[in-house]
């Protein structure tokens, strides 16, 4: 196996044992992404010479005998959406094009405290806003398993540069499945936690009651690793909860005798691939084959989460961009004759068409008439959907759902139509307006070679279960072992 191929667990156990060096494993990726990077587009800043000198320094600790934290000497990379002290942050978005912020967010603190090396900066959809990584400012990210599909979004050049090996693993953000959405697409594993368990200080905001931070790794223990070294309280950001961290990787059990995993009927529906629903069913017999109890529950207002997803989150997104007005920070426009068309033309010409839509859908809905009329009921439909899962997990303790309706579409096949586009987070933006905890896995390949995830949710700060039912099936199948041939 090449050094690039290793797994985080594999390398923090090489490392440990002096079988490799942390330079010789940074260079390692760094020549990947030199032989790959030109087909995938993954990333938009490399940050070659730091993640060197981070290394070498990790060895001469590690070669003196020092006490390392796990994480020392492990190259990582950040999607573009986190504020990286003195490393250029742009959100994929001319607005921010040579914005280099002066300070860390507190997940990147987390990690820079656990001595990580990093790699780069990762593509995304313009300000997170997108399903496929197309609608970045900079180019379009390429799905390694075939570089004529989409990599999913908007956290596609993490998920693109995990599976080619690229990097060991990668941070993205998940507002409606940015996390999952790819890492299903990409074969790779993606975790949402719950909503307030990982800060968000630090992240460039799109919707601030939905977004979240997680870990995109190549398989199971290598999510429990990261997400063990980034969660927990953060007094920076108010929405962040204050309890203790359990260990997950304590999680990674493979008994699944009388586990409950929930089916929600109204997740497999008409318009579903049907490989995608045979891989499916497939899982579900893996589980009843372990000794888990399979049992069908309904989440009547599923029907209701894409319409109420794009009225909160655009609205939130209308309120959170307005900060960019070429005043403070990022792009102002050469050619404003006063004041008014400064603001005006530094949005127009900094923004893409998607963030446009976004953000006058946005503006449209929290409008003076039409406020209650769309996003107050939106709220309380909210509430609703968050209910039926409540009640859901009344009866089972983690739920198992496709977490993409289709495999990977082909690139510019969906451009044209936002609505389209919109529905390919059909099974992951439930679980971001409830701020439950959801992991996309592997669960096989299309009859195209293309990767197709399953969702596992369960209930408010149980990621412990997720990662002990997703454990279990990754060790009882070879899914997690696929790698693309790029």
């Amino acid at each position: 196996m090449e050094l690039h191929q290793l797994t985080i667990a594999q390398a923090i156990e090489k490392l440990a044992k002096k079988e490799i060096s942390s330079a010789e494993l940074t260079a390692a990726c760094q020549q990947r992404i030199q032989q790959t990077e030109s087909q995938l587009g993954s990333y938009i800043t490399l940050t070659q010479e730091a993640a060197l000198a981070q290394a070498k320094a990790v060895d001469d600790r590690r070669a003196k005998g020092e006490p390392l934290p796990p994480l020392a000497g492990i190259p990582l990379a950040l999607k573009d959406i986190f504020v990286t002290k003195g490393v250029k942050t742009t959100c994929a978005s001319r607005i921010l094009e040579n914005f280099i912020p002066p300070y860390d967010g507190t997940a990147v603190r987390k990690l820079i405290e656990q001595d990580y090396v990093l790699l780069g900066k990762l593509n995304m959809d313009e300000f997170a806003m997108g399903s496929s990584t197309e609608t970045s400012y900079f180019k379009k990210t390429k799905n390694p398993w075939n570089l004529e599909y989409i990599p999913g979004g908007s956290s596609g050049g993490s998920a693109s540069a995990v599976a080619a090996g690229q990097c060991l693993g990668a941070l993205g953000t998940d507002t409606g499945g940015s996390i999952r959405q790819p890492a299903a697409l990409c074969g790779i594993v993606g975790i949402k936690p719950t909503y307030g368990r990982v800060s968000r200080y630090g992240v460039v905001a799109f919707a601030s009651s939905l977004d979240q931070v997680g870990p995109m790794t190549q398989d199971v223990r290598d999510s429990a690793i990261l997400l063990n070294t980034i969660a927990g309280h953060d007094p920076l950001d108010s929405t962040s909860v204050n309890r203790p961290v359990p260990d997950y990787t304590q999680s990674l059990k493979t008994d699944v005798k009388g586990l409950k995993i929930g089916v929600p009927k109204e997740y497999f529906i008409e318009g579903l691939d049907a490989e995608v629903k045979k891989s499916l069913e497939n899982a579900l017999e893996q589980y009843r084959s372990l000794g888990a109890e399979i049992i069908e529950v309904t989440l009547p207002h599923t029907q209701y989460a894409v319409p109420t997803y794009y009225i909160l989150a655009p609205a939130e997104a209308s309120s959170n961009l307005a900060r960019y007005d070429g005043v403070r920070f990022g792009y102002r426009s050469p050619n404003a004759k006063n004041l008014t068309e400064m603001y005006q033309k530094s949005r127009s010409e900094g923004f893409g068409p998607e963030v446009k839509r976004r953000i006058m859908l946005g503006t449209y809905v929290l409008s003076a008439g039409y406020y209650d009329a769309y996003y107050l009921k939106a709220q309380k439909v909210r509430t609703l959907i968050r209910r039926d899962f409540e009640a859901a997990f009344q009866q089972v303790d983690v739920l198992l759902t496709p977490t993409t309706p289709t495999p990977a579409f082909r690139i510019g096949e969906k451009s044209d139509d936002p609505l389209k586009m919109y529905l390919s987070d059909i099974f992951t933006i439930n679980v971001n307006l409830a701020g439950l905890p959801g992991m996309s896995l592997p669960c096989g390949l299309s009859s195209q070679g293309l990767p197709i995830g399953m969702q596992l949710i369960a209930d408010y700060f149980q990621e412990e279960k997720i990662f002990h039912a997703a454990y279990a099936y990754e060790q009882a199948t070879e899914w997690h072992r696929k790698r693309p041939s790029l």
